[in-house]
């Protein structure tokens, strides 16, 4: 069974038909790459995903159970969106830590605050909430790690590189223990010298077997570290396949000519 399906999405926004019926699957540890030109709806579709968008029509999957069906969507409370949100960690293009907090806070706050809304419910005993904050801030010592900012751990945002946020913003993103990582264009906001660092994590992630989505401008990315690749084009997904298929041997004409332009660069 797949971890992730994604049956039938459809979003408009006014007149507008942004997704047109989007249909696939993703396994356990496999990385998704969609590309595209701006406005095909690929971060469109990732915001149906997240649930920042409700999509007019269709399902989504998450081993097996339904986390979104339109036939039911007007019977989601906020709290059981909130809760099909803990499926999907998001990364988007412009960090959004926040400037109060140091990153080790910006870490730890959705984790503490699940702590708290679950003693709330009476869903967790009062009395382990020291042992369940220490277990949160060592997972977070650990994610910085992973992402080679240890030492950044008191910093701000503000005394951080772009680089360094967008890295805080990925351990941030692991830290709910996400079953799918998703990635809004995650390098489209730092300078060409930055993207490499932000790309490193995330190829780490990909050797770790951790199941991600990426939608990327970086078609070498895409095409060394992807297991499937979308193509999506005018709110449809115009091609499918491994790496191979829709680079080496593209069969739309769109394809063919969004790869001719695309791939120059590489």
């Amino acid at each position: 069974m797949a971890l992730l399906e994604v049956k039938d999405i459809k979003k408009s926004f006014g007149k507008t038909e942004v997704l047109k019926g989007i249909s696939f699957e993703l396994d356990r540890g496999e990385v998704l790459a969609i590309i595209g030109s701006s406005g095909s709806g690929k971060t469109t579709l990732l915001r149906c995903l997240n649930y920042l968008e409700v999509p007019d029509n269709g399902k989504i999957l998450v081993d097996g159970t339904a986390v979104y069906d339109s036939d039911s969507a007007e019977k989601y409370t906020d709290k059981m969106i909130r809760e099909l949100r803990l499926h999907f960690g998001l990364v988007i293009q412009s960090f959004n830590l926040f400037p109060q907090y140091t990153v080790l806070d910006n870490i730890t706050l959705a984790p503490k605050l699940k702590i708290k809304e679950a003693i709330k419910n009476k869903t967790l005993d009062a009395k382990l909430k020291a042992a369940e904050i220490e277990k949160i801030e060592k997972k977070a010592a650990e994610l910085l790690s992973m992402v080679g900012l240890s030492e950044k751990k008191d910093s701000y945002p503000c005394q951080l590189s772009g680089g360094q946020q967008q890295r805080v913003a990925i351990a941030r993103a692991l830290a709910l223990q996400p079953d799918i990582l998703c990635f809004d264009e995650p390098t489209s906001a730092l300078d060409p010298e930055l993207t490499g660092e932000v790309l490193k994590v995330i190829k780490a992630l990909a050797v770790e077997e951790r199941t991600m989505i990426v939608v990327t401008h970086e078609m070498e990315f895409a095409k060394n570290v992807a297991d499937k690749v979308i193509f999506m084009a005018d709110g449809v997904i115009e091609e499918m396949g491994t790496p191979e298929e829709v680079f080496d041997h593209p069969v739309s004409p769109k394809t063919k000519a969004f790869l001719s332009k695309s791939l120059e660069s590489i």
